[in-house]
């Protein structure tokens, strides 16, 4: 079916369906170019927007076609936005005129109960502390697009801290937002961990933090990260805070979450107590990273009351819950080092695996976030949540035709794909990174008003850092190669000169590129990619451009171990150097293994419990040329297990 917007009617009768109306007229304008006409009713095409109040689930909606006439009905605002965002997802647009490009008349439920993203507005985080009120709105009916029915907001006592971007106060944000979250019929959710003042007082600050939002369905207090209280003073504060809740919010639920603090062993055992004695306060469980028991384990164990809402990280890459290839944990130190925690990070295969692991246990999710480096993952996670049949690669083209309308679905599709598999093994053994880079460009250069899409400028940005990391580490690991054969006879002179060739033209251009692009992201959405232009709290927090330069070789290293050998005298000089070249060499009955080299699989047994990497490639005063990149991924678990072949015989010494 295709429709020209200027011919087309929206058919809205009730406050109800004139506000949604509003909303569809507003996302088509943004697509089209054209302003459609809202009327009580139409002769020729049509989309009717119908609040139906006899159904008793506000997530649900319906679709029918007749001719050019399609009618999307549901309970109120919330499934008449979701509505017609399906239907805008399945449709192209050229101009004024937009193709259905399926049939998609039917019923929509969704398959969980909670679905939703965390919109923190702290100093912290990587991109919501630059925002407006009317870009939170926009975010809020984005999410919606793809099923969320919640959004989770951090008020100031979680985070006192303002930044040199932020518009507004935390508290003026905070009442903002809810406010228009309520206008569209969107749960809040509020994060707020406990803190170390006296109980009641903790409590009342609380309190005003209730009054001033219009609307509060849910609030989460963390057990840990952050706070330290012991499970039993955390549960008993935690049924205190829900009964001054009720106060004031009388629907309002409670979900504390079973995340343990570090210093406390046994917080999950007794916390695993309290609960069993059913305290009435509470209304759910959530589990998250740090979490004090493996999520099946936490669903037998807890009473069947108690529903599971997951917390998950889909934010961050290493040092998190889910790091890349969680599996595994085996992303290559080289684009670990140089794209850091909390990079623009399309896992959508990945994160289906996880989605479906941990779905049987859980009534749905609100994920954990820290900007929009995460955005695809949002979309993708909340279409899971809504319907787990629904194909990826569907989903995938969804996002394309209704984020990045201005460019084929499916090559916008590929390149989210192409971004995923350009973090398999080492980037410089992986020509799927050209491919990618040169998809995003040849969009770019085809369709100039890309640059204006801030979701299209991520992927740009994200292609052309994966490119930057593997040209450099082709280079620089030829570098090191010729610079060996010098030291081999131990000329120091020729091994400096060779190790400080001068990028190549065209590295330099795509590094300049990287610059450009930050600067869009920032102007279009806020995005801090640096800390001194843009405002980034921190290298960790989602600053990639104070990372993109660190080492993803021996270069640097191997530089500094030269200038130390430039000190010794000759003999000692030769020996050292000798050293330097040998020092992973084995002999035949020895076995050379490093986690950042040569990732877990070698090792033959799975790591049990669930284990932690402590990545330090991406820290700029520990990536610094001092160590090698071997040295860079660190293992940090109650055991370690492997599987090895070959040894017969005697002892062997562990170094």
């Amino acid at each position: 079916m295709t429709l020209d917007c200027r011919k087309l009617t929206i058919c809205a009768v009730s406050e109800t369906e004139k506000a949604a109306a509003a909303l569809l007229c507003d996302a088509l304008r943004t697509r089209s170019g054209v302003r459609v006409s809202v009327a009580d009713d139409a002769d020729g095409a049509c989309i009717c927007l119908c609040s139906d109040t006899s159904r008793a689930d506000r997530d649900s909606f319906s679709v029918r076609t007749d001719g050019d006439r399609i009618q999307v009905r549901g309970y109120g605002i919330r499934a008449l936005i979701y509505g017609y965002s399906y239907l805008l997802r399945k449709c192209v647009f050229d101009g004024s005129r937009c193709t259905v490009v399926r049939r998609i008349d039917g019923d929509y439920s969704p398959d969980k109960k909670i679905r939703g993203h965390q919109l923190g507005y702290r100093a912290i985080n990587n991109t919501y502390d630059a925002w407006t009120r009317e870009q939170y709105r926009q975010y809020d009916l984005d999410m919606m697009a793809f099923g969320s029915n919640t959004v989770e907001h951090i008020p100031a006592i979680a985070s006192s801290d303002r930044s040199s971007v932020m518009r507004y106060s935390p508290d003026e944000l905070l009442e903002q937002a809810v406010r228009d979250a309520d206008a569209l019929d969107l749960d809040v959710s509020l994060w707020v961990p406990n803190d170390a003042l006296p109980a009641e007082e903790s409590v009342r600050e609380r309190v005003d933090v209730f009054r001033r939002c219009s609307r509060i369905d849910a609030v989460f207090p963390p057990g840990g990260d952050p706070g330290e209280l012991p499970a039993d003073a955390f549960i008993d504060r935690v049924c205190a805070i829900a009964d001054a809740l009720r106060q004031v919010h009388p629907n309002a639920q409670m979900w504390p979450s079973a995340q343990a603090p570090h210093s406390i062993p046994d917080w999950g055992e007794r916390f695993m107590r309290r609960l069993q004695t059913l305290p009435r306060e509470i209304d759910g469980v959530i589990t998250g990273p740090n979490r004090a028991f493996p999520i099946d384990e936490m669903r037998r164990r807890l009473p069947a009351q108690y529903p599971i809402r997951l917390y998950p990280d889909i934010t961050h890459n290493v040092r998190c819950e889910y790091p890349v290839h969680a599996l595994q944990d085996d992303w290559h130190y080289a684009l670990a080092a140089a794209l850091s925690r909390e990079c623009i990070n399309p896992r959508p295969q990945e994160y289906r695996i996880i989605h479906r692991l941990t779905r049987p246990y859980v009534c749905g999710s609100v994920s954990y976030s820290e900007g929009v480096n995460d955005d695809v993952n949002k979309m993708v996670w909340a279409d899971m949540d809504f319907d787990p049949n629904r194909p990826l690669r569907e989903t995938l083209l969804d996002y394309a035709r209704f984020f990045i309308w201005q460019a084929p679905a499916e090559r916008i599709a590929d390149l989210i794909l192409g971004l995923e598999y350009n973090w398999f093994g080492d980037p410089a053994e992986n020509p799927q990174i050209e491919a990618t880079l040169q998809n995003a460009q040849s969009l770019a250069s085809e369709i100039p008003s890309l640059r204006e899409n801030w979701r299209f400028c991520q992927l740009l940005f994200r292609a052309v850092c994966d490119a930057l990391v593997r040209r450099r580490r082709l280079f620089e690991t030829a570098l090191l190669d010729e610079a060996k054969q010098a030291l081999r006879v131990h000329d120091v002179d020729a091994a400096q000169t060779i190790l400080s060739a001068p990028f190549p033209t065209d590295y330099d251009v795509l590094r300049a590129e990287a610059d450009s692009l930050a600067d869009s992201l920032y102007r279009l959405i806020g995005m801090q990619l640096d800390v001194v232009h843009y405002g980034a709290s921190h290298w960790e927090r989602g600053a990639t451009l104070e990372t993109l330069d660190l080492p993803v070789t021996d270069r640097r290293f191997f530089q500094n171990r030269i200038a130390f050998a430039r000190t010794l005298d000759a003999e000692r000089r030769g020996a050292f150097l000798d050293g330097l070249l040998s020092r992973n060499t084995v002999r035949s009955d020895e076995y050379y293994f490093s986690f950042a080299e040569h990732g877990l699989e070698v090792l033959g047994e799975r790591q049990t419990p669930d284990f932690y990497m402590d990545f330090q490639g991406d820290r700029p005063n520990v990536n610094d040329g001092s160590i090698p990149m071997c040295q860079l991924k660190l293992y940090d678990h109650f055991n370690f297990r492997c599987r090895l072949a070959g040894f017969t015989g005697g002892d062997y010494k562990l170094r």
